[in-house]
């Protein structure tokens, strides 16, 4: 093989690795995870440190990485048997399970101390709490059943709330209501996604709908949650925060999010579940983004 053969395979392998380790951190759902820290972060601060934001950035793709990288590490063997899921580098073999293990313990080491002693302490604690739930609790619950969405909204809510507190260094109102917001937003939004996974998840023993089927009182639940969400995310503005543009931003949001649900329960086919998914994956944004300009 010449030389030139041989640089050309080595960067084809490196650049294989780093594929990889892109899909063990999760790359688009920590983007999303960081995204919205990086909106709680904007509706606390009166002037942009940008060192600090960097610390955030970086500290959350870190966390949250670490978080993803050792769900994969757990549930490898389940994977393998899921189609979604398969191709991930631990299923496929692509990827030794210390090694893995090595990256997400760093990651999360190196996520938890940039957050804890670049912004604060309250900011490395929550982020530490968010990991131990995903990990040790949720993880592992998910093979037990639909408890798991419940446990696994606790860290699923923390980002917004996580961004606020590492400008101001303290807790309050307005980040407990962020948090109440996205906790209950990830019912609607995981159960559309667990119903439109059914039967993949089933594959690896995951039963995570309400009654572990695609059933009429599953799809009840998700509307409750849904018309749940609405006053629940409008909250901000009872307590006098924001004025009425973004009131009606959240409001429609919230409406259009409980139709289509409702259509699910009338239907209860895989095209509302799809619908509902990906109007879940665009209402918090949107919400959060109404909060930011209100705010």
């Amino acid at each position: 093989m010449s030389n030139e053969s041989t640089v050309v395979l080595e960067e084809v392998k490196s650049h294989s690795k780093v594929k990889d380790f892109l899909a063990l951190a999760k790359l688009r759902l920590t983007s999303l995870v960081v995204f919205s820290a990086v909106l709680g972060y904007f509706m606390a601060a009166t002037t942009v440190n940008f060192l600090s934001l960097a610390y955030l950035i970086i500290g959350g793709f870190l966390v949250t990485g670490s978080s993803n990288a050792f769900n994969q590490v757990i549930e490898r063997e389940a994977d393998k048997k899921m189609n979604r899921t398969s191709d991930r580098p631990l299923p496929a073999g692509r990827m030794g399970v210390s090694e893995a293990s090595i990256m997400a313990s760093i990651w999360g080491v190196l996520g938890i101390a940039l957050l804890w002693f670049g912004l604060n302490p309250l900011s490395g604690i929550l982020a530490a709490l968010s990991l131990f739930i995903y990990v040790f609790l949720y993880t592992p619950l998910k093979k037990v059943g639909p408890i798991a969405v419940f446990v696994g909204a606790f860290p699923g809510a923390i980002p917004p709330m996580l961004g606020y507190v590492a400008e101001t260094g303290s807790f309050g109102l307005i980040p407990g209501l962020l948090f109440a917001t996205q906790f209950i937003w990830q019912f609607p939004h995981f159960w559309s996604i667990a119903w439109k996974l059914h039967d993949d998840y089933a594959k690896a023993g995951y039963q995570l709908l309400p009654t572990r089927k695609r059933d009429k009182t599953s799809a009840m639940q998700i509307v409750i949650y849904a018309l749940f969400l609405i006053p629940i995310s409008l909250a901000p503005f009872w307590f006098g925060i924001g004025g009425w543009v973004g009131f009606s931003i959240v409001l429609f949001a919230g409406v259009i999010s409980a139709i289509l649900a409702a259509r699910l329960f009338l239907k209860r086919d895989m095209k509302s579940a799809t619908v509902l998914m990906f109007s879940t994956f665009i209402y918090l944004p949107v919400v959060q983004l109404a909060y930011l300009m209100s705010f």
